[in-house]
């Protein structure tokens, strides 16, 4: 632990000196020596003089050749190292977020950079943060991300999104304005379009912040995807709203009409990133269907086309966000069925440790930037902005959530609501967006009150929401993977809920998202991927999806161990023998003649193939005596009719006697089975029973159910 600190300090003074090298004067520096005569110097009598080397060097130093490789690739060191320091360092995870702890590491080379060089340390500029480092995370979050629980929240996610977003804007904005009415000797200055400005960029939560604090904590699903989906589409929302504002404040005068266009362009905004990811998506799906004979190249494609459709976006001052997690949930299932699984693992392995390092370089870069020598302070101004921030959106989460629980069926607890409206983190994005503002008297202010808000909320809150997680007992997620088993009966519960939907007349989730199915099984998946990957059976599909994940290892949802000190692990052969096993019995089930049927097509087969020969099921003693399958002129006897035409409504259910074995004469028998039976047959058939079968004398006779139509009964 200590050699991984004592290294990081080395790498942060290696770094110190490219700094202290580079505000070197120019004069000072050696004069490069392969200079051609027509750039030599004047010398002090005017002529021309030629710098010529007085022998040849045999070891030289030019750092201005590679220095910005050079220090890129260092400060990925620093950030990797301070990283894996964390995690080795004992204790500390389990109180102080990962988040927590960059910060304080850029804090500190911050303040000694500050020290050295006696000047502001460099800061992360807007433009890499947008186009470098916030792609890689996007991008890792909407290729994960677990679209069934997405898109069954995605109601409320998109109206803790939109609408809790847009409360937090206005409700922040319109506050701060109205501090800046009652103090104007300080902040009097302060327009109302530059409160609504700043409003839109302190509103916006971050999901680096987020994510790295609740996959800590390993919460249950439903408040998990809230949280991260509200937060994912927030940064969409907040961006558009940030350039809204920002276009606003360089026009002469905001009319009514403006307004109108204001609204129309951030509709356009977030449907067009909407389609532009959809759209490189299916590229990306249907270049990867013909990566088979390289597959090298194609985890390639994945990267290419996601990142292609966020600069498109933001080439047409679309929504990036919204473009790159639509690309990345669109082409997910079926780039996966394409490429091999050697490529599936690099496409894993290359997103997570991009994203991994964008968020390390993020944090340590906001502990950086906040040593800063543009800094103003006004004590009514921060703090009514900290205060705004928690009471805003505390008071729009429980409002919205009053009104989302009662369309939900698993509504959203107490506890839940106040996880969600205290993970409300703020990072990155909030202080790229504030460096942007147009310079104004009051922008070191903004950049002062951002930076205490996104202190405040990663170390006070983020630090306070585990122990918080544990006294309010918040309900954890699963931590075991799920079984075959478990999955086929969710599908199968997906299944009834769609066909109960269909038959009742709901267009509810369940009769979309089968819709949905139907479509992608019929058109999508038969020309986006091969047709040598088509899986045959659905159950195969999950069960290799379970088994991809198992080889995988998700951190997220690690396997239960097995306590039991008795059993021994198995062997790999083993393994292997069961999963062959296992895939053949799968094979052979989906191969079998019986057919298959679903609601879809279970009324078309049953009118088309009339011929099919019916399932031999064993039948009792009393119903071969009661039910004649075919006469000997080749028509269905009376007992057979008489079933045919029971309907619904003219249905009885009574409890009869079960018939015993007796000649047609005796009392007991029933006028229905004395008309609808033949006696001579019935006493034919009774000469050929085993004495196995003969009822036993004096017992009770057992009761069973039996169906009589209400034409019988009259008769």
């Amino acid at each position: 632990m200590a050699a991984l600190w004592t290294l990081s300090l080395l790498l942060s003074a290696c770094l110190f000196w490219p700094a202290c090298l580079a505000l070197t004067p120019p004069a000072e520096l050696p004069q490069p020596h392969n200079l051609p005569p027509s750039l030599g110097f004047n010398s002090s009598d005017g002529s021309l003089s030629v710098d010529l080397p007085m022998a040849l060097r045999v070891f030289s130093v030019d750092y201005h050749h590679v220095q910005a490789p050079f220090e890129i690739v260092l400060w990925i060191m620093l950030a990797s190292l301070a990283k894996l320091g964390f995690h080795w360092s004992g204790r500390v995870p389990a109180v102080v977020p990962e988040s927590c702890l960059l910060i304080m590491v850029g804090l500190l080379v911050g303040g000694v950079i500050y020290g050295v060089r006696h000047s502001a340390p460099p800061t992360l500029s807007a433009d890499a943060f947008f186009l470098f480092l916030l792609p890689p995370i996007v991008l890792d979050a909407g290729y994960f991300l677990p679209g069934k629980l997405f898109f069954e929240n995605l109601g409320t996610i998109l109206w803790y999104a939109v609408l809790g977003t847009l409360w937090n804007v206005l409700g922040i904005g319109l506050s701060l304005y109205g501090v800046c009415l009652l103090a104007p000797s300080s902040l009097g200055d302060i327009s109302l379009l530059h409160c609504l400005l700043f409003g839109s960029l302190i509103a916006a939560v971050d999901p680096v912040a987020v994510l790295s604090v609740f996959q800590e904590m390993h919460v249950n699903d439903q408040l998990h995807i809230l949280v991260f989906g509200e937060s994912l589409l927030n940064d969409a929302v907040t961006v558009v709203l940030y350039k809204l504002f920002e276009s606003f404040l360089r026009l002469p005068s905001v009319s009514g009409l403006d307004v109108l266009l204001g609204g129309c362009r951030v509709l356009v905004v977030g449907l067009g990133g909407l389609f532009v990811g959809l759209f490189f998506g299916l590229v990306a799906a249907l270049t990867s269907r013909f990566t088979s004979r390289a597959q090298v190249i194609a985890p390639l494609f994945v990267f290419l086309y996601s990142y292609l459709s966020y600069l498109t976006s933001e080439m047409l001052h679309l929504s990036g966000i919204m473009a790159i997690v639509t690309c990345a949930v669109t082409m997910k299932q079926y780039v996966e069925a394409n490429v091999s699984e050697r490529s599936k693992t690099s496409i894993q392995y290359f997103l997570k440790m991009w994203s991994s390092v964008s968020e390390t370089l993020i944090f340590i870069f906001l502990g950086v930037s906040t040593i800063q020598d543009v800094h103003m302070w006004s004590w009514s101004f921060v703090c009514s902005t900290l205060l705004l921030c928690l009471i805003w959106r505390a008071t729009g989460v429980l409002l919205l959530t009053a009104v989302v629980n009662k369309l939900r069926r698993n509504t959203v607890t107490f506890r839940d609501q106040f996880i969600i409206a205290y993970g409300g983190l703020r990072g990155a994005i909030c202080f790229s967006l504030v460096f942007l503002i147009d310079d104004f008297p009051k922008k070191r202010l903004f950049i002062t009150t951002t930076i205490v808000v996104i202190l405040f909320t990663v170390f006070v809150q983020g630090m306070t929401i585990k122990p918080l997680v544990e006294l309010l007992d918040v309900k954890r997620k699963k931590r075991a993977l799920p079984t075959v088993s478990e999955e086929i009966h969710s599908r199968l519960i997906d299944h009834l809920l769609a066909g109960i939907e269909d038959v009742v007349g709901y267009w509810g989730q369940h009769y979309w998202k089968d819709k949905f199915e139907q479509f992608n099984k019929k058109y999508l998946r038969r020309f986006l991927i091969r047709d040598d990957h088509q899986a045959p059976s659905s159950i195969l599909r999950v069960y290799q999806e379970l088994e991809r994940r198992d080889q995988r290892g998700d951190e997220e949802a690690p396997p239960l161990v097995d306590t039991r000190s008795d059993s021994r692990p198995l062997l790999p052969e083993e393994m292997d023998s069961i999963r062959r096993i296992l895939s053949r019995n799968l094979q052979n089930f989906n191969n079998k003649q019986t057919r298959a049927y679903s609601r879809h097509t279970l009324h078309q087969d049953a009118t088309m193939d009339r011929t099919r020969k019916p399932l031999h099921r064993h039948q009792s003693l009393g119903e071969r005596y009661t039910f004649n399958t075919q006469g000997e002129d080749g028509e269905f006897s009376g007992s057979r009719r008489g079933r045919a035409g029971l309907s619904r409504s003219h249905t009885v259910c009574s409890m009869s006697p079960r018939p015993v074995l007796q000649d047609s004469s005796v009392p007991g028998a029933t006028s229905q089975t004395r008309g609808l039976v033949d006696p001579k047959s019935s006493a034919a058939r009774k000469e050929q029973i085993s004495p196995q079968h003969q009822a036993p004398v004096g017992r009770t006779p057992k009761k069973q159910l039996s169906f009589v139509s209400e034409s019988e009964k009259q008769q």
